[in-house]
């Protein structure tokens, strides 16, 4: 079971069994974010709740939607709609009749309240989830514009509609499934989730705190300093941001500025004054210190020496390129241009292909890629090893673990019946097979059984490591390399199978940590089922509605020189993938006798990777190696790229002050204040990036300041991307 998981070292947040005879959470991490006390009389499916909730998911999925197609674009989070909604919530109890309402009989006969009371916190939670899963931009928008403008393939709205609602909502049913193993034990902790609790619990505190300030004025006070102090590294002294100073003493040397660089660079600086930097990759004060000395191992062993030796040494002509970048490169050194290895129809073209260049790799690009493959196996045999015995408990219906007061004060509450979830992953499933085969997009369906299965295999091996970690699993590469070599010569269902496969996944653990988060909250779970549900409709066709008319109605939409910015450049990035896994294929790239080849084996030692420090914690439970995750070293890097080398030395070494030195040394302080911060800071920064973006970068072109503190990180071979070696004249050989 997950409690002796916990013991035995797979579980590394620290576990104080005493807790569980206070009625508290086993977990202080848990105890310094999460009330153990409810009222079930809250009300909770408020008439105001789904006014602001619908509300603000129309307006920040549409914004989002809209911004997805230009660049530079900010970007609507749900923490902002947490903001946003707690004074539209106070007006609404201020200013609406305290009325009761009754229906006629016929209709139900039930009564309403426009104004049932205070604005509390399940109905602002209620609303933060349905932020959390609506306003993001859906994954398939970029399939329907790149298959619509690149490979003139014929959409219309209800098209793009069903394939968004088949891709957000089929990882819903799964998530529901996946409950009793992810929401109900208390080690499934989900960090992300602690820093909202802290923040709603903060914002609805009634009673003032003594002895010292509030948690809510500090955290007024924090966030206004994060908005104010942002417009300095994001507007007026950008140096501070990219806070490159070695490379500025030397801006011509390649090989200091590829070490030290924070554009391109590894960030061996280390500094960095600006918290969308630091924060890059998720707060460091929300990841628990364990998972951050894994992730940074990770990231010292693979990308500070593995990487560097690679590179230095020229393996795979990698040091012809840049030595961080996420764009694929020809043999004369140029962005790998994918239209000359197409013809006319937009079908690969063999002979061109050849006269033209194989697809090279920079050198972070390639690392990813290896650990990538290690990960997919070594996530898998981490989980039957490590949480074997707790799986076929939850498969037996035997409690995974014991109930903590969360779980028990849930009990007042219905909770939603499996086959709710499973009609529900059955019927999302039909309609994409509707949509594949009603449009003749080319997909086979047993394709889409096999897309579907990817994200059903690893749901639990990176539910796991999420609700641990922080970090979820991405099925990025498997979703591209798997239809590239079964439906090889297709790229309208290669991007397909991988917007199904990927945002099934994807959703899923969002859906799940949604369910987590109502459960810390105790919001009953009929009302997040439906809250869910809901929202996620609401949005996904109102996305699909800005979507279309946009296409209708902007001129040169996606063009390079489009006059407002719309370049769809998440859209170029998408092409370019589906052209290269779905066209040129992975054969190419990894098959037998290809560059990148030697890559594969890192599928066999994934597999074996997890099983030495398992076998050595049995023969020696109280051994340091207990606390070893190999998954959780192999995925915490695998924002690289395009995440920079400062978006982890930054990062650790700020989480080292917080959740390891501020911690220990006065944990009060920590249990008060740790979350509150992070909350305010990424409050801060996002309102802060929102005002610039909108007052001094978007009307009329923008507002520019010109000065040395702006220019001076500009003018390195790190903002450049210079590679350490020439190109030789006529391209790298082919061999």
């Amino acid at each position: 079971m997950l409690e002796q998981d916990s013991r035995d070292g797979s579980i590394k947040m620290e576990f104080d069994f005493d807790a569980i005879n206070e009625e508290d959470s086993p977990f202080p991490e848990v105890r310094a974010s999460v009330s153990n006390i409810d009222d079930p009389e809250m009300p909770v499916m408020t008439l105001r709740m789904w006014i602001i909730g619908l509300l603000l998911c129309t307006v920040g999925g549409s914004m989002n939607l809209f911004f997805n197609f230009r660049q530079p674009a900010p970007n609507i989070s749900p923490l902002a709609v947490v903001i946003i909604s707690f004074p539209l919530g106070k007006l609404f109890a201020f200013a609406l009749p305290i009325s009761t309402y009754r229906v006629p009989r016929w209709l139900g006969g039930f009564e309403f309240s426009l104004n049932p009371g205070p604005w509390n916190i399940k109905e602002h939670v209620l609303v933060y989830i349905m932020a959390n899963v609506a306003i993001g931009t859906p994954y398939a928008i970029n399939a329907i514009v790149v298959a619509q403008i690149n490979y003139g393939f014929k959409v219309d709205y209800w098209f793009s509609a069903l394939l968004v609602v088949a891709t957000q909502l089929t990882g819903f049913g799964l998530a529901g499934i996946c409950r009793r193993f992810l929401v109900q034990p208390p080690s499934m902790v989900w960090p992300q989730n602690l820093v909202t609790c802290t923040l709603l619990n903060t914002l609805h505190a009634e009673e003032e705190e003594r002895g010292g300030i509030t948690r809510y004025r500090y955290f007024l006070f924090a966030l206004s300093g994060a908005f104010f102090y942002w417009f300095i590294p994001g507007y007026l002294f950008q140096a501070l941001s990219v806070f490159s100073w070695i490379c500025w003493i030397v801006p011509n040397n390649v090989p200091v500025n590829q070490l030290f660089g924070v554009s391109s660079g590894l960030g061996m600086s280390i500094l960095t004054f600006d918290w969308a930097q630091i924060a890059w990759i998720g707060s460091p004060l929300m990841f628990p210190w364990w998972a951050e000395v894994h992730m940074f191992i990770g990231f010292v062993l693979f990308f500070w020496i593995v990487t560097p030796i690679m590179y230095y040494t020229n393996t795979w002509n990698l040091a012809y390129f840049p030595l961080n970048d996420n764009n694929p490169y020809d043999r004369f050194g140029a962005f790998y241009n994918v239209s000359r290895v197409l013809d006319s129809q937009g079908r690969f073209n063999q002979t061109a292909y050849d006269n033209y260049s194989p697809l090279y790799l920079p050198a972070t690009f390639a690392m990813a890629y290896l650990l990538a493959f290690a990960l997919s196996t070594c996530v898998l045999v981490h989980t039957l090893l490590y949480h074997g015995r707790s799986l076929w408990n939850g498969v037996k219906r035997i409690r995974v673990e014991q109930d903590d007061i969360h779980a028990k004060l849930m009990r007042n509450y219905p909770d939603v019946p499996d086959w709710w979830y499973l009609i529900s992953f059955v019927l999302f499933f039909l309609m994409m097979v509707v949509v594949v085969e009603v449009w003749h997009t080319s997909v086979p369906v047993w394709a889409l059984l096999l897309s579907i299965l990817l994200p059903c295999v690893y749901v639990l091996p990176s539910g796991f490591i999420y609700a641990m970690t922080g970090q979820g699993v991405s099925l990025n590469l498997l979703a591209q390399i798997i239809p590239g070599t079964l439906i090889a010569g297709n790229p309208i269902a290669n991007m397909l199978f991988k917007a199904y496969s990927v945002q099934t996944l994807s959703e899923a653990t969002s859906f799940v940590q949604d369910l987590k988060l109502g459960h810390y909250v105790k919001v009953p779970p009929r009302a997040t089922f439906v809250v869910q549900v809901v929202g996620t409709l609401m949005a996904s066709f109102v996305q699909v509605g800005v979507k279309q008319w946009m296409f209708d109605n902007v001129q040169d939409i996606c063009s390079p020189d489009q006059p407002s910015l719309l370049t769809c450049p998440n859209n170029a990035v998408y092409f370019t993938a589906s052209a290269v896994w779905g066209l040129i294929g992975p054969t190419r790239q990894f098959g037998a006798g290809a560059l990148y080849s030697p890559e594969l084996y890192a599928i066999i030692v994934g597999a074996f990777l997890p099983l030495p420090f398992w076998l050595w914690q049995r023969r020696y439970p109280n051994s340091w190696v207990k606390f070893v995750s190999t998954p959780v070293v192999l995925n915490g890097v695998s924002y690289i790229p395009p995440a920079g080398g400062i978006n982890y030395s930054a990062w650790f070494a700020t989480g080292f002050v917080f959740q390891y030195l501020i911690r220990k040394r006065n944990f009060a302080w920590w249990s008060k204040f740790n979350y509150i911060t992070s909350a305010a800071l990424d409050s801060g920064t996002v309102l802060s990036a929102l005002v610039v973006f909108f007052t001094l970068q978007f009307p009329n072109g923008g507002i520019y300041l010109n000065w040395w503190g702006n220019t001076v990180y500009q003018n390195t071979a790190d903002y450049g991307r210079l590679a350490l070696k020439q190109i030789p004249p006529g391209g790298i050989p082919l061999q």
